[in-house]
């Protein structure tokens, strides 16, 4: 996790530090409906490589908004899940939503 003094002072930049890509809001965006497997993330994620995806998960988890729970089976099972830290960036994601349906939405009134 990213300690206090390693973040700016601005707290917009601090949250665009931990989540200012489109991968990792698309992560959240599926990990708000619960935990998910890294085969389901991946085929959720169209265009995102193994390698990518796997990056950003750690990244996450690293930061505190991604828990990663490993189960002893054969073949091991990795499931990921948001923490109370992550949830919290729901509000973010709604509100990014809503921007986005209108600004949808507008540009369809604007064509017509």
């Amino acid at each position: 996790m990213l300690k206090r003094d390693e973040l700016p002072p601005c707290p917009v930049e601090a949250t665009l530090i931990l989540m200012g890509d489109r991968w990792k809001l698309l992560i959240v965006r599926d990990l708000l409906t619960g935990t998910k497997r890294f085969s389901e993330l991946k085929r959720s994620l169209t265009g995102v490589s193994q390698k990518v995806l796997t990056q950003h998960l750690r990244i996450m988890e690293e930061s505190g908004l991604v828990h990663r729970e490993i189960y002893a089976e054969v073949p091991p099972r990795v499931e990921y899940s948001l923490t109370e830290l992550g949830r919290d960036l729901k509000p973010i994601h709604d509100a990014m939503w809503r921007f986005g349906e209108e600004y949808k939405e507008k540009l369809v009134q604007d064509s017509e």
